[in-house]
């Protein structure tokens, strides 16, 4: 149950894709969300220290996915054996994200080409924690090209990662600890203790494949120039420490790296100012034209994860 076959990641990657995020299908990240906000006034209540219930609510709704997801892989297989693959495929089709991300990039972009710099502060807004209503052009093409580097890890690599480690129910229990970061995973005065465990474990989770990440984008970015794939190894290894997040600037410096691009830099987080260091401070800052190659490297490094990955399953299942 736990073996993940060559044929389920790249089946689930095409789907990817050709797809994306199709709104007609519902989407367990979705179901997650409502259990999150459904199971926390509920720990809050039941347990009186902030810090104690935000773990065990973290542990209970994590362990939750991995036996549900467990338990609906398991019946399928039961059934049938096709059922049973066609249901680890769809499963692990919700856990990549890499073309939905493409797609909350260029929503950014087209405006930003049309000059529209009002629209693309609101569709940057979507995809980033910052405070985006004062951010110039520059600011928010760097935003945008930032998070497409990051959420290589959280929307691709680091779900294959755990896939291949615990199978599919492995990508879905990833998938909640990273929706929990991101609904409560705050350094704010709500979630500052209940939510300090859901973030722990977040960086926990991303912390290998987050440094992984510099090894894969480094070989896609070889496979275009072996100069780029040079300076992205040099950057990732040299500046992706420079970001606050222990796993964020890794993919980051990588990708500023190969496209020789600057990121990082000073950003206004929930009405307070964080002096964050330049990540790639010798490049140039990023053009429009960087948000669409910047997608365009991530969608390569993703399929060459999607290669390692199906050779790994190849050798050892």
């Amino acid at each position: 149950m736990l073996d993940l076959s060559w044929y389920i990641i790249l089946a689930a990657f095409v789907l990817d894709f050709l797809m994306g995020d199709p709104r007609w299908l519902p989407h367990p990240v979705v179901g997650m969300g409502n259990a999150i906000s459904f199971f926390e006034t509920r720990f809050r209540k039941w347990f009186k220290n902030q810090l104690f219930s935000g773990a065990l609510f973290a542990v209970f709704l994590i362990g939750s996915t991995w036996a549900i997801s467990f338990a609906l892989v398991k019946m399928a297989v039961l059934i049938h054996p096709l059922l049973g693959m066609g249901v680890q495929v769809l499963l692990l089709f919700y856990c990549f994200s890499a073309k939905s991300l493409v797609q909350a990039a260029q929503k950014v972009a087209c405006p930003l080409q049309a000059c529209d710099i009002e629209t693309a502060r609101k569709k940057v807004a979507m995809i980033v924690g910052r405070e985006t209503q004062d951010l110039d052009k520059i600011a928010v093409t760097r935003a945008t090209v930032e998070t497409v580097a990051e959420n290589f890890v959280d929307g691709f690599l680091s779900p294959l990662f755990f896939a291949l480690l615990f199978g599919v129910p492995g990508a879905l229990a990833y998938k909640m600890v990273n929706t929990l970061d991101s609904m409560v995973g705050y350094k704010n005065e709500t979630y500052l203790l209940f939510g300090r465990s859901a973030a722990k474990i977040d960086d926990a989770a991303n912390y290998i494949p987050a440094r992984l990440s510099i090894l894969v984008i480094c070989f896609a970015a070889f496979l275009l120039s072996a100069k780029r794939g040079l300076s992205a190894l040099k950057t990732g290894i040299s500046q992706g420490r420079r970001h606050k997040s222990p796993n964020a600037g890794y993919p980051e410096a990588s990708l500023a790296g190969a496209l020789r691009m600057r990121m990082g830099g000073p950003n206004v987080y929930h009405g307070s100012l964080v002096d964050k260091p330049y990540i790639g401070w010798q490049f140039r800052d990023p053009t429009i034209l960087g948000i669409t190659r910047a997608c365009e490297l991530m969608q390569l490094s993703a399929l060459i994860a999607t290669l390692i990955g199906c050779g790994l399953s190849l050798m050892f299942f």
